[in-house]
């Protein structure tokens, strides 16, 4: 089975209600789709979610990138040499690690067609399930402890609070949210590189002391300043999260050397896909550190590969991978099913993706 073309496109789906972080709001799900499509007709998916304030990956970009840069050189290569390939596609170009990921996930899908096996048990068949959190987006703690109250009456058992917009007001958001759903519930914080060091670990104190019971904390300090997230880390005793301080195995190295966090969110438009993912989430492993796998805004394609990374590693003990279930449809014939907060993936091979619904060609390369 060789690379005989690979087709570019795009879906756009609105969002139930807006998404709103420290960073950002969105109101719809804007994805580039890709297939990758063999001499024998087997297609495989892969997904780029444009994420400019946290990857620097714009649609023009992504698009540029496997258009001119990337998937030119994939043209013909054979996907049982699926080393070889990963090695182009990391070596093409610097960064841009959505268009990477993208090309990745649809190569990997089409080497689980080829050999017959579905993507979870590709990546070590632990299980065939996992279970994903949802986000409570950020807005005042009124309007946050009402849709946390929804989610779990939906049967949602962990909320991930998106705060970092007024460390004060996070803490009312935090103490409505408890009120609203009890203590059986699970909670975590992300605020999105939107504190300060200092206020970081004050805030989080607060929520101790307020006896909020926070499982975990996610990147509460800018991006590139890991002193400042080991700072945090070593002065609070609810365990923090590095997400957007690791992109790369050679991220995950420093973080790990200098167990500047608890625990690691690995995305696969921040790794560039399943090949750096496998390498960050064993690199954990071996340091005895937990991961959680999460996503950008992308669709069932992106979310359901990252979901059977998930369910196939048994590091991996947290999933936050809901960006399938905030919007108003799934275009994705196949693949993963998103159910609450189960999400359970397929034993057709590769991804079992048949077809995207208003999927709009943009470029084709052959």
């Amino acid at each position: 089975m060789k690379i005989k073309s690979i087709q570019i496109g795009a879906v756009s789906i609105p969002l139930k209600k807006p998404f709103k972080t420290a960073l950002r709001i969105a109101t719809s799900m804007e994805d580039i789709i890709i297939k990758v499509i063999a001499d024998n007709g087997a297609i495989g998916y892969g997904t780029a979610a444009p994420t400019a304030v946290i990857t620097g990956d714009t649609r023009g970009s992504i698009i540029e990138a496997i258009q001119t840069f990337i998937g030119p050189k994939l043209i013909g290569e054979r996907i049982d040499e699926l080393e070889n390939i990963m090695a182009i596609i990391n070596k093409s170009a610097l960064r841009n690690s959505s268009a990477k990921a993208a090309l990745d996930m649809a190569c990997y899908d089409l080497f689980g067609q080829q050999f017959k096996l579905p993507l979870y048990k590709l990546f070590g068949g632990a299980s065939n399930f996992t279970y994903t959190d949802i986000t409570v987006s950020v807005n005042s703690p009124e309007e946050m402890a009402q849709d946390a109250s929804e989610y779990v009456a939906d049967g949602f058992t962990e909320l991930k609070l998106k705060v970092g917009t007024d460390s004060r007001v996070d803490i009312e958001r935090v103490r409505a949210i408890r009120k609203a759903v009890g203590y059986d519930i699970k909670i975590r914080c992300d605020a999105n590189q939107g504190w300060q060091p200092k206020e970081a670990v004050r805030t989080i104190r607060a929520f101790e002391d307020g006896g909020f019971a926070i499982e975990l904390v996610e990147q509460p300090v800018v991006a590139h300043d890991i002193e400042g997230l080991k700072f945090v880390t070593d002065n609070v005793a609810t365990d923090i999260m590095a997400d957007e301080a690791i992109f790369s195995p050679w991220d995950a190295m420093r973080v790990l050397n200098t167990r500047a966090a608890d625990l690691i969110n690995i995305k696969l438009m921040k790794a560039g896909g399943l090949y750096n993912a496998q390498k960050i989430a064993a690199m954990a492993e071996t340091f005895g550190m937990e991961v959680m796998v999460g996503c950008m805004m992308e669709s069932a394609v992106g979310a359901g590969a990252a979901a059977a990374f998930a369910a196939g590693k048994r590091c991996v003990t947290r999933t936050d991978l809901d960006a399938p279930l905030l919007t108003s449809g799934n275009p994705v014939v196949g693949g993963a099913t998103f159910a609450s907060r189960t999400i359970t993936l397929p034993d057709a091979p590769g991804m079992g993706i048949t077809d995207i619904v208003g999927w709009e060609k943009i470029a084709e390369i052959n």
